[in-house]
């Protein structure tokens, strides 16, 4: 059982100094169907919407600035403290936005997501103070420079570092950004620096993504901007790459040769819930496939990199993602859910797709032939984030074992982490009987004692301290946006059509269909079952 996140655990606070937040008004109930809807309970917010809403500033002074999503970003920074990545005194935390609130309402907005002793989490919440202001003038930004450049000149370190994190709509980041390059970056004349972190979406094609591209990039250095994809802190992710290339076990297997076909699945077993209007404005594929699941994709299937340094890292998945082909109609199924469009914020003749299933080809000699099945979809079964590699069947199979199912390793990256390789294996007993089974390492009983970061904290710590491995860097984000545009086109346009399944399902059975006929071969008889102590 994983203990409390606490503030202060062995006086514990942030090792690198500095963070601030900018969002909209704190406590201001948004439109029905824009970003910012009610989140749902326990669950993750739909289309990065219940994100919105604030932005976050990391100086070296320590600041740090929160708004009406900054309640949400706390639990990370108590947890980091107490791993002892943060040191007391180290932090200071500045809200930004319009609602006219004191230092206390914040704070008391803020306590309510932590957890730990009220002695302790009173120490932290007092480093907390907020700034009122709006996003495209600058009188607000002078306000929240003054204020942070206050707390810099009392704190006496010589050096300022600022990390401004932008949990804002796409629409106000040109403004924003502004403002902060023109009132609130670190003085020139102290040590330090200025960094950004932006929230998807990244634009919603190639073109928009390039124009806000094209906008922070007039402002900032690519060393300074931090585009952040939370999937790339999950565990099981970022463990990709220690899998594939420091297990000899791996490196001749994976490949054309020896897997026939590789799907990377997301699976939500609830809908919009309200929030349909923002989430029409995108879909699925915009909102999940086009960067949570290529992300996972260009990690399962990129070369490997010089070093583990950031930009080499960068630079093979930029190759690969250059490398796929253009996607086929043919080999794309989508889907909405029956009872979508009973939300009043989606349009009567929406054709949204809550469910999708492309598959992706790449043109290179690892992987010719080979098809990545990128799969994600609403008001499903069930509810799971995977990578499933399916290797090719046994030449030969002196044991008859084909109809039990194909040799598979599974990552389970949401919920129950945990990595399973199926075997056909001696079913025990006097006769000669086969059957499925797994090696399994299952986090939950493996790693029983250890706290699995969350993907924020990783990601946000990973910025203090410059690391950009896990961000996406501006030419990955164009060859993203140019294999998806014209398919994103095409449905804006009405020219593919999503097809109706029922909620609770597995989606459209079209997309069973598809997975058939590129080469999946559907295991029967055999479900994996996570692992108990009991």
């Amino acid at each position: 059982m994983r203990p409390p996140l606490t503030p202060m655990r062995s006086g514990l606070w942030p090792a690198r100094r500095g963070v601030g937040v900018l969002g909209r008004q704190l406590g201001e109930a948004p439109p029905r169907g824009t970003a910012g809807g009610p989140r749902r309970p326990g669950g993750r917010p739909d289309a990065g919407g219940a994100r919105r809403g604030c932005g976050l500033l990391l100086s070296t002074s320590p600041t740090m600035a929160a708004s009406s999503a900054a309640p949400r970003r706390a639990p990370p920074r108590w947890s980091t403290a107490r791993e002892g990545f943060i040191q007391s005194g180290e932090v200071h935390i500045f809200g930004y936005a319009r609602s006219n609130l004191s230092d206390d309402g914040l704070r008391e907005r803020i306590r309510g997501y932590l957890k730990g002793a009220p002695e302790d989490l009173s120490g932290f919440l007092q480093l907390i103070k907020y700034v009122s202001g709006s996003y495209d003038t600058g009188e607000g930004f002078e306000k929240l420079n003054k204020a942070i450049s206050e707390y810099e000149a009392s704190n006496k370190s010589g050096s300022y570092r600022r990390l401004f994190y932008l949990a804002l709509p796409p629409s106000v980041y040109p403004s924003v950004c502004k403002m902060i390059r023109t009132y609130c970056m670190n003085p020139s004349s102290h040590p330090g620096w200025t960094r950004v972190i932006v929230e998807k979406p990244f634009g919603k094609d190639l073109d928009s993504a390039e124009e806000l591209s094209a906008q922070l990039g007039e402002l900032f250095e690519e060393h300074q901007l931090y585009r952040i994809d939370h999937y790339l802190g999950k565990e099981l992710v970022q463990n990709l790459l220690v899998l594939r290339f420091a297990n000899r076990l791996f490196l001749p297997l994976w490949n054309r040769d020896n897997i026939d076909n590789i799907q990377i699945v997301f699976r939500e077993d609830f809908g919009t819930e309200g929030r349909g209007g923002y989430f029409d404005q995108y879909g699925i594929i915009r909102d999940i496939i086009q960067n949570h699941l290529l992300q996972v994709f260009c990690l399962v299937a990129m070369e490997k990199p010089v070093s583990l340094k950031p930009e080499h890292i960068r630079d093979e998945k930029v190759k690969v993602l250059q490398s796929v082909n253009p996607i086929k109609p043919e080999e794309v199924v989508l889907g909405q859910y029956d009872g979508y469009k009973d939300d009043p914020t989606v349009p009567d003749d929406s054709n949204t797709p809550t469910f999708a299933s492309v598959v992706l080809r790449v043109h290179n000699e690892r992987w010719e032939g080979v098809p990545f099945i990128l799969k994600a979809g609403k008001a499903l079964s069930s509810r799971k984030a995977e990578v499933r590699v399916q290797f090719k069947d046994v030449p030969g199979d002196i044991f008859r074992s084909k109809k039990q199912g194909r040799n598979e390793f599974v990552i389970r990256l949401q919920p129950s982490e945990a990595m399973y390789m199926k075997l056909t294996v001696k079913k025990p007993g006097l006769e000669m009987a086969t059957e499925q089974s797994e090696l399994d390492l299952s986090y939950g009983m493996r790693y029983q004692n250890v706290k699995i970061p969350e993907a924020y904290e990783r990601l946000i710590l990973d910025t203090i301290r410059g690391d950009q491995q896990h961000f996406v860097r501006r030419d990955e984000l164009k060859a993203a946006w140019q294999i998806f545009t014209p398919l994103l086109h095409d449905i804006d346009d009405g020219k593919l059509k999503p097809r109706p399944y029922e909620p609770g399902s597995r989606g459209p059975k079209e997309a069973d269909e598809l997975s058939a006929r590129v080469g999946y071969v559907q295991t029967h008889g055999y479900v994996w079952v996570p692992p108990t102590l009991a």
